[in-house]
């Protein structure tokens, strides 16, 4: 297994062929492999200065940029952990105070030059970069690189230390499948916060290739100026890219779906979320490859559609160092040769027995199962089972790809723990939504259905979810206790009236958001 943690910590990068491309000023700036490697030293020098060494955590709280690719290098080479941040959703304070922060890196100007510094510092101190020995002796595979987190809307969220050997095991296992390298570029998007994001950029350091860094608001105005070969998305982005398309008067195909996404593209990469089958066949059936995989926070990946082995609406087959095997209750349960780790360290009490077993191996709570080739099929989550106050239980996710199909419906959850019958809020694809055509595509739906899974009312949320509303994740998955919760009156008020005599869908139009 290569030990690329240590490639990047330990030695001296010369590669001047292979660029980090990253947005700046309405384009994009460029360094060479070597020259991000020698400012990421000079970096490391100043932290030391401050008195940053070996498994010290340094805390970065900030959008996406070139100086967070350095200080996390950065960190790296002192032998230190990096703790990041989605921006927004934490006091820095606070996070210093309970994760044991030695420094915190954040997007304001607030910094105190002790423990707090704004980012744009990092520009600074990275100049011209330099070349130096190395600043420790190496990691050891148990030792702690970084620091994971949950994305919980409320509380502290759940800390994961994730080990060398873990980060080293998915790179190695990635680079198998896919064989990333000379002509390859890149396209990162989604928040640095993400320790995987960050791998693809270790990658391009390690096996010699390109990266690009965007951000999800520039990402498609940056694949046209960076022409990517491997863009690393979730569904919600390909999601937007098919609706997108799909407005326009251009029937799709391979040109038009390579001309949105710079024009030469070798795969794209989707997980976090399960993909609609509108959108895998979207982009599979018309020549470029989108693989979907599977993995959580606790596991990293733990299996992958790739080149070599491809099944559509699977999530792949087993990597190499992973195991899978499902409990008396049909519960996925993901064993590792490298685990990312075998508990929480931070987190409420009784949780980590939860989630991770004696055994070392990680609950998901996702049901599915493998076929007889040997591919992972995850059909929903223990937590998407509604239970209907009927005795029957129906999976949600399910029903949820049924309604995505239709044009109007950019995103939806259903509704109804306890209740006679589901109902679901729809985010809208456009604010004009033909609530008649709409009402006759549930009911068709519904046909196909059996009684307890069929759709009875539904509300039109106000507007499209997204994270600037705190619908979605950052990763664009439904925050479905938060949706529940804005429109619980008009959820409320599907049960407490009456349905329509002909026992068509309900339809509640918004209007207005709440005051």
């Amino acid at each position: 297994m290569h030990d690329v943690v240590n490639a990047i910590a330990l030695q001296r990068n010369t590669d001047t062929r292979h660029w980090f491309h990253y947005p700046r000023e309405g384009g994009l700036r460029s360094s060479t492999m070597a020259e991000v490697d020698a400012r990421a030293t000079a970096v490391a020098l100043r932290l030391r200065e401050l008195g940053i060494g070996r498994r010290d955590r340094v805390g970065i709280m900030a959008r996406n940029s070139f100086e967070w690719v350095l200080l996390d290098i950065a960190v790296l080479k002192l032998g230190a952990v990096t703790a990041g941040f989605e921006p927004g959703r934490f006091d820095p304070e606070e996070v210093v105070r309970d994760f044991g922060l030695s420094v915190l890196f954040t997007d304001s100007a607030d910094g105190d030059g002790r423990v707090f510094f704004d980012i744009a510092v990092i520009a600074d101190w990275a100049g011209d970069g330099v070349e130096c020995e190395p600043l420790h002796t190496g990691y050891d595979g148990a030792d702690i690189c970084a620091i994971k987190f949950t994305s919980g809307s409320t509380g502290m969220p759940k800390g994961l230390e994730a080990t060398v050997a873990s980060v080293n095991s998915a790179l190695a296992a990635t680079q198998d499948m896919f064989a990333h390298g000379d002509g390859d570029n890149l396209l990162v998007f989604l928040g640095n916060w993400f320790l995987q994001q960050r791998y693809w950029i270790y990658s391009a350091l390690v096996f010699g290739h390109d990266v690009t860094l965007a951000s999800v608001d520039d990402v498609l105005d940056v694949a046209q100026l960076a022409a990517p070969t491997v863009i690393m998305g979730v569904p919600g982005f390909y999601e937007d890219v098919k609706t997108r398309i799909e407005a326009t008067d251009v029937t799709p195909d391979t040109e038009v779906i390579q001309k949105w996404l710079g024009g030469r593209v070798r795969y794209l990469w989707t997980g976090s979320a399960p993909a609609s089958r509108a959108v895998l066949e979207f982009f599979n059936h018309n020549g470029v490859p989108l693989y979907e995989g599977y993995g959580l926070n606790e596991t990293c990946i733990v299996s992958k559609n790739h080149p070599g082995a491809f099944r559509l609406g699977s999530v792949g087959k087993v990597l190499p160092g992973k195991r899978v095997r499902f409990d008396r209750d049909g519960v996925l349960i993901v064993g590792s040769v490298h685990p990312i780790n075998t508990r929480y360290t931070w987190s409420a009490p009784g949780v980590n027995e939860k989630t991770f077993l004696p055994t070392g191996e990680v609950k998901t709570y996702d049901v599915g199962y493998v076929d007889d080739d040997g591919f992972l099929f995850v059909q929903g989550r223990v937590d998407d089972v509604i239970a209907l106050g009927t005795g029957y239980n129906v999976l949600a996710p399910m029903v949820e790809h049924l309604l995505r199909e239709h044009p109007a419906v950019h995103e939806c959850v259903l509704h109804g723990s306890g209740r006679q019958f589901l109902s679901a809020v729809v985010s809208p694809a456009s604010p004009d939504v033909d609530v008649d055509d709409l009402r006759r595509f549930i009911g068709s739906m519904n046909g196909g259905l059996l009684a307890e899974q069929r759709v009875q009312a539904v509300v039109l949320a106000a507007e499209r979810f997204s994270i600037e509303n705190g619908m979605l994740t950052g990763q664009f998955k439904p925050r479905r206790k938060d949706i529940h919760a804005r429109y619980a009156a008009e959820l409320e008020s599907i049960y407490t009236g009456t349905l329509p005599d002909d026992a068509s869908p309900l339809v509640i139009e918004q209007v207005k958001e709440h005051e």
